[in-house]
């Protein structure tokens, strides 16, 4: 991350996303790095992994709105629960928000949500199906400590810009389908076709970031 671009970039994001929320991806960040992105105003940050999660939301300023993008094991919902998460866009199945909803009531607390389709039908990719779809919405929506704003998804793997469009069109019509507030679709590669199709949040890392090092 250049710190003499890295103004430039936030303004461009924050011109071309109008209303549409800002996640800014963090995960391998260091806490500086993260800290010059919230001092140019962003507020929204996503992680992946729960310890690195969790140690950033101890240590960085508490009204950073932290939001788990990647996949959630249940026995690491507790740790997430008891803090203060702002949203959880990765939940894929009844096993995980049953205990999401768990943890929820024993801290007395009601967690927001989305539920992630696996919209490319990836075998090797998280997220509940289409056909699974209806009915996690519909036992998520009986749970008392369950806030279910939305969907979230992640674009095939393609350099086909129509199949990216499709998936997300499918995405929005989802969203209008069960009447939700949130569509969390768009990453550094393809949220401008997010922004065109309806997307409510984007997820971009590394053209804020640069890109990551997993050797640090």
């Amino acid at each position: 991350m250049k710190d003499n671009n890295l103004d430039k970039i936030i303004n461009e994001l924050k011109n071309e996303l109008g209303n549409t929320t800002l996640v800014a991806v963090s995960k391998t960040k260091s806490n500086d790095e993260i800290l010059k992105v919230y001092h140019l105003g962003i507020r929204d940050f996503g992680e992946n992994y729960v310890q690195e999660l969790i140690s950033k939301m101890d240590t960085l300023p508490q009204d950073i709105k932290w939001h788990m993008i990647g996949h959630l094991q249940t026995n690491k919902v507790k740790d997430i629960v008891k803090r203060n998460i702002y949203l959880i866009e990765s939940v894929d199945s009844i096993r995980l928000v049953n205990e999401i909803n768990k943890e929820a009531i024993k801290n007395n607390k009601i967690i927001n949500i989305l539920i992630e389709v696996n919209i490319a039908g990836d075998i090797n990719k998280t997220g509940c199906s289409i056909e699974e779809l209806d009915n996690l919405i519909n036992y998520t929506k009986e749970l008392t400590n369950i806030n279910l704003l939305g969907l979230m998804a992640i674009a095939p793997q393609t350099e086909d810009s129509n199949i990216i469009r499709d998936s997300f069109h499918k995405m929005h019509d989802l969203k209008e389908q069960y009447q939700l507030q949130l569509l969390s679709i768009g990453m550094s590669n393809d949220y401008k076709i997010a922004i065109t199709e309806g997307s409510d949040i984007v997820r971009i890392g590394t053209k804020i970031f640069g890109a990551r090092n997993y050797n640090k």
